[in-house]
């Protein structure tokens, strides 16, 4: 188990606080707003309202020397930066920073992160990927052992639930959100009743062992 902490609660920080704990990682989340750290506090070990760009703050929710970390500030560059310095001076191992350009991307690598996430112009890859047959899309390493991968439905799932598919029992990993590629849509924690289409991905959490197995399905 590792100490995991997420610091914004959009859509993709939400997802990747669920992923985490669903892996049974440690998972702290930090958010200015109180209603979504309210919705999420059930499924984490600590849900706080809160400046994540406050060392003190931090300090105070056990973020200290963390295994990982994850920063979801949406728009705010300025925040990110602020954020990543907070962490690193309480020395959390490797940070994650989600950016919405490449002149972000270049800054938070210079102040210190570890890997930077772009999922805006990765949807553009992702549709290109699938339209040429490829299953994976976009993969992000989180810690040893662990990932999050977001794949194109195969074949043989379409038209099928989530709840039909039993992915936990049969390949031992956690669905965090859908895609929606065609509407570049994203939705955490999905209906398990909802069809699956052609035009969906899914981001799903586990193993390395497990997304390798999951991989190679038609």
């Amino acid at each position: 188990m590792k100490r995991a902490v997420v610091v914004g609660l959009g859509n993709f920080g939400f997802g990747i606080a669920e992923a985490l704990a669903a892996a049974g990682n440690d998972v702290i989340v930090i958010d200015v707003d109180g209603d979504v750290v309210d919705r999420i506090a059930p499924s984490v070990a600590r849900a706080a309202v809160g400046d994540g760009t406050d060392v003190h703050v931090l300090q105070r929710l056990g973020v200290a020397q963390a295994d990982l970390a994850v920063v979801s500030t949406g728009d705010d560059i300025a925040a990110s930066i602020l954020t990543t310095m907070a962490l690193q001076d309480l020395k959390v191992r490797d940070i994650y920073v989600k950016v919405i350009s490449n002149d972000h991307s270049r800054v938070m690598k210079k102040v210190g992160a570890r890997e930077t996430i772009f999922p805006e112009r990765d949807s553009a890859a992702s549709l290109a990927k699938r339209l040429t047959g490829s299953a994976l899309l976009n993969y992000v390493k989180l810690g040893t052992g662990f990932s999050i991968q977001e794949m194109a439905v195969p074949q043989q799932w379409e038209g099928k639930t989530l709840r039909q598919l039993k992915l936990r029992q049969e390949f031992d990993i956690t669905v965090v959100a859908l895609h929606d590629v065609l509407q570049d849509r994203i939705i955490p924690s999905p209906d398990p009743d909802s069809v699956l289409r052609d035009s969906d991905a899914l981001f799903v959490a586990g193993s390395e062992a497990a997304l390798a197995k999951i991989a190679i399905v038609k």
